[in-house]
């Protein structure tokens, strides 16, 4: 069993996803490890990780809009208000979400579907650098 790591730095522009496919992409490529499970962790309370739809933006944009509408922005709700109005409903998005996923590792790629891609998921309002380790595990 053989093992690699690398952490990413995905920089965001505010509240969205960030498609970091072909860096995580590249890193697998980059090993020997050809059959594995890949690990992705986020190291953030106030974004999270998904696997989601490439092909058609409006499925992002729709997105990030339902979880506005699911999470407000009032500061009236929360108790946790000293980083801001959208830091607590950041918190939140992000306890709704994921903050690891798992990706078979197959031939040396990862095996996600046609239309899949891997995000960040920015529930912040302000560009942050996000910090996003991979560790593989494979043969």
């Amino acid at each position: 069993m053989r093992q690699a790591q690398t952490t990413l730095v995905v920089p965001t522009q505010g509240r969205g996803l960030v498609d970091f496919s072909e860096h995580a992409a590249r890193f697998v490529a980059g090993t020997a490890i050809r059959q594995g499970l890949l690990t992705v962790f986020i190291r953030h309370t106030s974004a999270s990780l998904t696997i989601q739809e490439n092909a058609d933006p409006d499925v992002l944009a729709d997105l990030n809009d339902f979880f506005g509408k699911l999470v407000a922005d009032d500061s009236r709700l929360y108790r946790h208000t000293l980083e801001g109005p959208d830091d607590m409903p950041a918190h939140i998005r992000a306890a709704l979400t994921a903050t690891h996923l798992s990706i078979p590792v197959a031939d040396g790629r990862m095996a996600l579907g046609t239309w899949q891609g891997l995000y960040v998921f920015e529930h912040r309002s302000h560009p942050h650098r996000r910090s996003v380790v991979l560790h593989l595990m494979g043969m």
